[in-house]
């Protein structure tokens, strides 16, 4: 049967309550538990997953809603779940005040402890995040925002505001960034050094970065702009603010640039932007099929290049292309086994891993590809478990390993799967341990296939550094001893699955080109942008777990534990916005 709980006024925030629910449903009796704000979106999630009870129409949005289905009414192990919450929560409150992180529960507070901080970090839930940017903004603060769900227009009208006033608005939905050595959101530790990076891509961020790490270099800045800066109706704002700051800053010596394909206006823009810079230049827009290089410009075709080059260019090196040789172990698969499957938790990876698959394999484009998948042809499969299909409601897959698991033991057990790839993703806000998560049913699976006479590879990656608090080491000692083959890069644990199946890939060659004329100079950043470089103090309204990474990093914050003002009703919280303007004029 179905038991509801709901606890009024008790905001939290929603990958808080993903966790939970995580917590929830490894108790002894609860057969499936979700935890949840009463909003109209998620009482409708509640519905899809089966666990809608009438209860949850007296939910408010600043109510905290928990659905149980256990086996009749036991009230012993209600109360136990009950105390499973308080406990958790507790422990969630506790996040930063160890190490004198500055908690407040007001804007005024904020603000006056935070005068120093240059950067207001937002994970709040997106149908109100526009308000509160627009607030930080006015208070003449950067805005990280990792909050998704911000409509399109709002997001336009405020990097607009943002230009304007000489900040910068990275995101919305802006999962990764790296200011001033300094990690935000889901990022890694990387060792600072002299190489800018701006991406609109949180994994494609991690990944060139933790290569740069891995290769001796280090990072200035990793600024995040949010996955549609590059559309045509934003037209890279923050890209371009970005490249200009980072073009004057003068610990940077060179600049990366990562992105899926802009729209086609926004992409000549940027390169005539990035022709007018005076250092090297690398980009990454992936999905095309660069040619040549430019004099100081470089193209790159995989992440792993893009690292590449641009270490090489940190020495003051000639670029020279590498085509790493991978061994083919030459194994005996069973008739009809040809099949690659891909299970990423980065949605960035697996757009690598599907571009990479339909060059050695002469795949046509899809034109619309089924919800989840990058790549679905025949016996080939991308997935990127971190689509909306996959986590809503649910935490992401960085965060928790059952959806992979499960999807594991899916592919092994279809008899054409050959090859199965994989992405461990480490750092500040992934799972502390996901190696010991998915080794066992890697095992599992592996000895599965053999005792049904199949040969069953899994190939995977590590994302992160010998810094990260996972212990990178103990990563890589984990997965290898369950049978895992190991790739330094995503490029090159798909080339490695494309070699062992009889596809091996050649990257294009390209030359350098002298360099194009550029009619555009590069603009003068403001003051504000380039106290960003060096800020080392933030406001973060949202996730404490996020403090917690600045202040390891020998960073301030100042902890805003934000609630929905006038009861989360959002036309209610614009007149209140708008009387206040009124007031102060």
């Amino acid at each position: 049967m179905l038991h509801t709980i709901i606890q009024k006024n008790s905001y939290q925030d929603s990958i808080v309550l993903m966790l939970l629910t995580n917590r929830l449903n490894t108790l002894a009796g609860v057969t499936k538990a979700s935890v949840m704000m009463g909003t109209p979106a998620n009482k409708d999630i509640f519905k899809t997953g089966g666990l809608y009870t009438s209860e949850l129409e007296e939910a408010s949005s600043n109510d905290m809603a928990i659905v149980l289905e256990i086996d009749g009414k036991d009230e012993q192990l209600i109360q136990d779940v009950l105390n499973t919450i308080d406990e958790f929560l507790a422990e969630q409150s506790k996040g930063g005040n160890d190490k004198g992180t500055e908690t407040v529960k007001t804007w005024d507070k904020a603000l006056e402890l935070g005068e120093d901080a240059h950067v207001a970090i937002f994970s709040i839930p997106g149908t109100h995040a526009a308000l509160e940017i627009e607030h930080a903004l006015n208070e003449g603060k950067h805005v990280f925002c990792f909050s998704d769900n911000v409509a399109l227009e709002d997001e336009v009208r405020l990097k607009q505001m943002a230009h304007e006033k000489g900040l910068l608005l990275m995101g919305p939905d802006c999962g990764t960034g790296i200011i001033n050595g300094i990690p935000v959101a889901f990022t890694n530790a990387v060792r600072k050094g002299s190489i800018g990076v701006v991406g609109a891509s949180g994994t494609g961020i991690q990944e060139v970065t933790t290569l740069i790490h891995k290769l001796g270099g280090g990072v200035t800045n990793a600024i995040g702009t949010g996955g549609r800066d590059l559309k045509a109706e934003v037209g890279g704002i923050t890209l371009k603010d970005s490249v200009a700051t980072l073009e004057s800053d003068p610990e940077t010596k060179v600049i990366v640039v990562i992105s899926k394909p802009p729209a086609p206006s926004v992409r000549d823009e940027v390169l005539d932007l990035l022709r007018s810079s005076s250092k090297p230049v690398v980009t990454i827009f992936l999905g095309e099929d660069p040619t040549d290089h430019e004099e100081n410009l470089y193209r790159a075709y995989t992440l792993e290049e893009a690292a590449e080059i641009a270490v090489q260019l940190m020495h003051g090196k000639e670029v020279v292309e590498k085509n790493t040789t991978l061994e083919d172990p030459c194994y005996q698969f069973a008739a009809g086994q040809t099949g690659i499957k891909g299970l990423y938790s980065g949605g960035t990876l697996a757009y690598e891993a599907a571009m990479l698959m339909k060059r050695a394999l002469g795949l046509k484009d899809e034109k619309e590809a089924e919800a989840g998948f990058i790549l679905k042809d025949g016996v080939h499969e991308i997935i990127d478990l971190g689509d909306d299909i996959y986590t809503q409601g649910k935490p992401h897959p960085m965060i928790d390993p059952s959806k992979r698991q499960e999807m594991l033991a899916q592919a092994a057990d279809d008899p054409t799967t050959a090859v199965i790839l994989l992405d461990d993703v480490l750092g500040y806000g992934s799972h502390e341990n996901m190696a010991k998560e998915l080794a066992p049913t890697i095992k599992e699976i592996k000895e599965k296939a053999a005792s049904a006479g199949r040969e069953l590879v899994v190939i995977a990656t590590i994302v992160g550094t010998d810094e990260d608090p996972q212990n990178m080491a103990d990563q890589k000692k984990i997965l290898t001893e369950a049978g895992t083959i190991l790739c330094n890069s995503n490029a090159q644990a798909v080339k490695l699955a494309l070699i062992i199946l009889g596809h091996p890939l050649t990257l294009p060659e390209r030359k350098v080109l002298p360099k194009k004329s550029s009619g555009k100079a590069t603009e003068t950043p403001s003051k504000e942008m380039m106290r960003l470089l060096t800020n080392d103090a933030f406001i973060n309204i949202g996730l404490r777990s996020f403090s917690d990474a600045i202040t390891s990093h020998n960073g301030k914050a100042v902890q805003f534990d934000w609630q929905p003002v006038a009861g989360g009703n959002i036309t209610l919280q614009k007149a209140l916005q708008f009387l206040n303007k009124a007031e102060l004029n």
